[in-house]
């Protein structure tokens, strides 16, 4: 084995110290006759073989715009739904079932139909982070992300507009979310079109989900989708999972509802029993004393830090759980889903428009904004935020916010607004995440 150059050694990771091929350089160059066509060149140790595909795989998360929906998997999908609907679950079976396959052998095109909330994006989801996991360089995108992302281009302050075009119309495995929810302008449709067209020319495996007919659908995308050489179409009709009993299409903008019954101050778990170090115990008993005071006074902000299963989501439950039986009509909503409702007004056929549903949010007495920073942080998507949480500063507009980011990597404007102490307190939970939540 030959030996490597110091410029190699800057060049590369270590590898295991104790590894006696590589002497924990990370690399191997074997020693080969000159002509030999693998001559002086590298190949990773085996001692690092594992790190390098971790490596490779958390780089394609990190370009895939997937990360918000990594929890996503075919292993968290219910394919039994939440009602005793035959005909409905058959039809998450049979999607989940066919999502699955092509994950595991892409073929094609898939095309996912159904209502909001049925289960699409989930199943979307979970293609798109087995197929990373195999290794396959991969975008996720909701439609009015991707033309949010193609109108930022023309800024040029990350990639220019050329740049950014090929890279969604050519990536291998591409994700189309949402299709129909954009704001059809001739531009958008153009745009579109053009992504669409050119994947459908060149066979790239590509999903596509939409909360409309094929008949509601641009006529020239439309036409690609029927083509059944190239195109599976799957349809769910499943009812919305998180509201299973209503005969209305679009799910309320709070999902307040749902938490009523098990996220109250009374059933919150102290965890005295478990001993918790001193400085853990001390954050936990901080942020559920501040919840209550704020619940009895809301005034100004309250923030919750901390890691998925510390209760930052149960206390914030509870506030609004208080409010609400104090006579308020209190918002409390998930960023991601707030944003989904964002978007589908952009839909025709939409029964609300943007503006009412922005204008509900934003004015509303008291505002939950649960999970903020799992969200896609489009240009689009983080100025609607900071448009919302702006005014709410401006007005000192009661305003909770859960968030598992840390406070230096969340959009700069937000930050500079909680770290305001004369409108905003924040509460970090130190705490491991309680087992059984």
């Amino acid at each position: 084995m030959g030996n490597l150059s110091k410029a190699d050694k800057k060049s590369v990771l270590p590898g295991d110290p104790n590894c006696p091929i590589c002497h924990g350089i990370g690399f191997i160059r074997h020693d080969l006759p000159i002509h030999d066509p693998n001559f002086g060149k590298m190949e990773i140790c085996s001692c690092r073989r594992e790190q390098v595909e971790a490596l490779k795989k958390d780089h394609l998360y990190n370009i895939s715009n997937v990360e918000s929906f990594r929890a996503m998997t075919f292993e968290t999908f219910n394919i039994h739904g939440r009602t005793n609907e035959k005909d409905a679950n058959k039809s998450l079976e049979v999607a989940f079932q066919t999502a699955k396959n092509f994950a595991a052998r892409p073929n094609g095109w898939l095309f996912l139909t159904g209502k909001f909330g049925c289960g699409k994006t989930h199943l979307a989801a979970a293609i798109a982070n087995e197929v990373i996991q195999n290794g396959t360089h991969t975008l996720f995108l909701t439609v009015p992300d991707l033309l949010d992302w193609l109108r930022y281009a023309f800024s040029g302050e990350d990639a220019s507009f050329e740049e950014r075009f090929s890279e969604i119309r050519d990536v291998p495995f591409l994700v189309l979310d949402d299709l129909g929810t954009q704001n059809s302008t001739p531009w958008a449709e153009e745009k579109l079109f053009q992504i669409i067209n050119h994947r459908y020319v060149n066979r790239l495996h590509t999903v596509i989900t939409s909360n409309l007919d094929i008949a509601e659908i641009d006529e020239r995308i439309s036409s690609r989708i029927n083509d059944r050489d190239l195109v599976m179409k799957i349809g769910i009709i499943a009812p919305d999972y998180r509201d299973p009993f209503s005969e209305h299409q679009d799910s309320p903008i709070s999902t307040l509802a749902y938490l009523s019954d098990h996220r109250t101050f009374n059933n919150f778990s102290a965890r005295k029993k478990e001993k918790l170090p001193v400085h853990e115990q001390k954050s936990l008993d901080q942020a559920f004393l501040a919840a209550q005071h704020f619940a009895e006074n809301p005034n100004g902000w309250l923030v919750f830090l901390g890691a998925y299963g510390t209760g930052k989501t149960h206390l914030a439950a509870s506030i609004a759980n208080y409010r609400q039986a104090a006579g308020d009509d209190p918002i409390f909503t998930v960023v991601p889903d707030l944003l989904d409702h964002l978007r589908a007004t952009f839909n025709p056929n939409s029964p609300v428009s943007y503006d009412s549903v922005f204008n509900q949010v934003r004015n509303a007495k008291l505002l939950i904004l649960d999970d903020l920073g799992t969200q896609n942080t489009t240009p689009w998507a983080k100025e609607k935020l900071f448009q919302i949480l702006n005014f709410r500063y401006e007005t000192k507009a009661p305003t909770v916010i859960t968030s598992s980011i840390k406070l230096e990597d969340m959009d700069p404007r937000i930050r500079s607004r909680m770290l305001d102490s004369r409108v905003c307190e924040i509460y970090s939970l130190e705490v491991r995440p309680f087992e059984s939540l």
